[in-house]
């Protein structure tokens, strides 16, 4: 149901609002039972930690400020002071605990414990080395955020699965109607 192209947590949970700048985003948060999914499918949590609508709201506010400082960086710009005081907010809150049972890692806990998880991977983020990393997919359309780690730092999309096939299929389809024209 997510997607999760970037490799990189807090990435990920930006990429939950698709096409942002199409008049009619997609929302993958739009329920809570969706939050709780993307908690699970993260990996944020081994059992879904039962959100409600305040923690849809929260989920979009922490979302929104994260990407706020992502595309701030990404343009050269200094962080905007309220995206720093909602990461700030929530990356002091407890994230969820890591536990050991029966010889197994086990993450359970609330979804505001999962959001100040994710907060605290874009604190990571944004204030650590990786900043100078971070890359906007060059697919028209798509702005997702992603971490270049590619050896030369010359990754162009999100993921070639989606973004890069997808431009490159229609690379090839106009190569192929322009060799028709011209014969």
């Amino acid at each position: 149901m997510h997607a999760f192209p970037c490799g990189t947590l807090s990435l990920d949970f930006v990429g939950t609002l698709r096409a942002r700048r199409d008049p009619a985003p997609a929302e993958m948060l739009g329920d809570p039972a969706a939050l709780d999914a993307w908690f699970l499918e993260a990996g944020v949590v081994d059992v879904a930690p039962g959100a409600d609508h305040t923690d849809i709201s929260s989920a979009i506010e922490l979302r929104e400020a994260i990407y706020a400082a992502a595309a701030a960086r990404l343009g050269g710009s200094s962080l905007p002071a309220e995206a720093v005081t909602v990461l700030n907010r929530w990356s002091v809150s407890a994230p969820v605990p890591v536990l050991l049972e029966d010889g197994f890692t086990r993450r359970r806990g609330s979804a505001a414990e999962a959001l100040a998880t994710v907060a605290r991977n874009a604190v990571d983020l944004l204030g650590g080395e990786d900043a100078v990393l971070m890359r906007e997919c060059a697919r028209p359309g798509c702005t997702q955020v992603y971490v270049d780690r590619s050896r030369g730092a010359r990754r162009e999309w999100c993921s070639m699965r989606t973004c890069g096939n997808r431009v490159k299929a229609s690379q090839f389809r106009a190569r192929q109607r322009t060799a028709r024209a011209a014969s």
